[in-house]
């Protein structure tokens, strides 16, 4: 009997990074995927992005509307939890994959520990500003399997008393789409999305959920250095977190403006090839401190979001004010010949995770979690 695994996607960017594991299972005779669609993805305001997962070729796709416009994050949690607690209960997986930190990545892990079905934390160990870590760092108390971005995260989960054991380094699951041949070329994908511009750079810019008040005069200080920078831009809608009301009626202003492409999302490999060509990143997204790095492209890091992140050459922090995001923006148009990172991956993240899921051993992996203290690690290492 094939063991099923199913992957629990609430969003475009966790989509993208799942999708190469999901290839991977996918095309293993001994594994049975399934994919369970949930939260922005179901939300015609963000491009409904559903299409995508069909689009990939995965047959075994279960749809959830998890929320309607604006509801409260604890409602969301609710709901995911709900729906996807009667799937489980219908379909009998026997792993769950999550990924980061969303509400929806916590419903997962919620309900597979309640359920005794095995769950999976997709780059776990890893630091953040906002509630985002708060929520990673509890599923990672949840999750019985754990693959991580790098040995920095992994470490960080021994910290936690997670078991050295449970713990797989496999990089970031996006890497392997980064770094392969089959993404479209730039011509292509400006083509799709209208996108006029030869020399541009990407605004991703998020709400901060611990920071609720402080959204409309972030965008609005944001928008007036972009505006002021001369460049043009690709603006990417933020996530559907509280407060994005705020920076979408700020982006309102820039309806027909010659110089800005707004887009409610764009498909993953096509973001990837525009990200490559760009001339910068500007906003919050943790794609400007993971994914930019990767294609040497500068990033404009603005505020507390990305807070105690990975910090490279190519990176700027700078706080949500006007003048130091467009001296930030200057500086970053100057910057030449930066060198590619690979502290998050190599391009080698499914052939990883799939070596682990297709071992037999792992589906031994005890439901009942226990602390392991730090002397217990230390030895289980040496």
């Amino acid at each position: 009997m094939n063991r099923r695994i199913v992957f629990l996607t609430g969003t475009r960017a966790d989509f993208g990074k799942l999708k190469p594991l999901m290839h991977a299972v996918d095309g293993c005779p001994r594994l049975e995927g399934a994919v369970f669609v949930t939260g922005m993805h179901m939300l015609s305001r963000y491009g409904l992005t559903i299409d995508e997962v069909t689009k990939a070729g995965f047959t075994r796709i279960h749809a959830f509307m998890n929320q309607f416009r604006g509801e409260p994050s604890e409602h969301i949690l609710a709901n995911t939890i709900t729906g996807l607690s009667r799937y489980v209960q219908e379909y009998e997986p026997d792993m769950i994959v999550v990924h980061g930190d969303r509400v929806e990545t916590l419903a997962g892990a919620i309900v597979g520990v309640l359920r005794n079905v095995l769950v999976a934390h997709i780059e776990g160990g890893e630091l953040s500003g906002t509630i985002d870590e708060t929520i990673r760092h509890a599923v990672s108390k949840l999750a019985h399997l754990h693959f991580v971005a790098n040995r920095e995260a992994a470490e960080r989960l021994r910290q936690l008393g997670e078991r050295p054991e449970s713990i797989s380094v496999i990089g970031s699951p996006d890497i392997d789409v980064m770094l392969s041949d089959d993404l479209p070329d730039l011509g292509t994908v400006r083509q799709r999305y209208g996108i006029e511009a030869n020399v541009y750079g990407i605004v991703l810019f998020h709400p901060v959920t611990t920071e609720p008040h402080a959204q409309n005069r972030a965008a609005g200080e944001l928008l007036s250095a972009l505006v002021e920078s001369g460049l043009d831009y690709v603006v990417i809608y933020p996530n559907n977190d509280p407060g994005s009301d705020a920076i979408l009626e700020r982006y309102a202003a820039l309806d027909g403006h010659a110089r800005f492409k707004l887009l409610p999302s764009m498909r993953f490999e096509f973001f990837l090839t525009l990200l490559k060509h760009a001339r910068v990143m500007v906003g919050n997204s943790s794609a400007g401190i993971r994914e930019a790095p990767v294609y040497g492209v500068p990033t404009v890091n603005i505020g507390s979001r990305q807070h105690n992140r990975f910090r490279y050459e190519s990176i700027l922090d700078v706080p949500d004010e006007r003048a130091a995001i467009g001296e930030a923006i200057a500086r970053a148009r100057e910057m030449d010949s930066i060198r590619p990172s690979r502290f998050f991956g190599d391009g080698h993240s499914a052939p990883r995770f799939l070596r682990v899921v297709s071992d037999g051993a792992v589906w031994g992996t005890p439901r009942q979690k226990q602390f392991c203290d730090m002397e217990d690690a230390a030895l289980a290492l040496t």
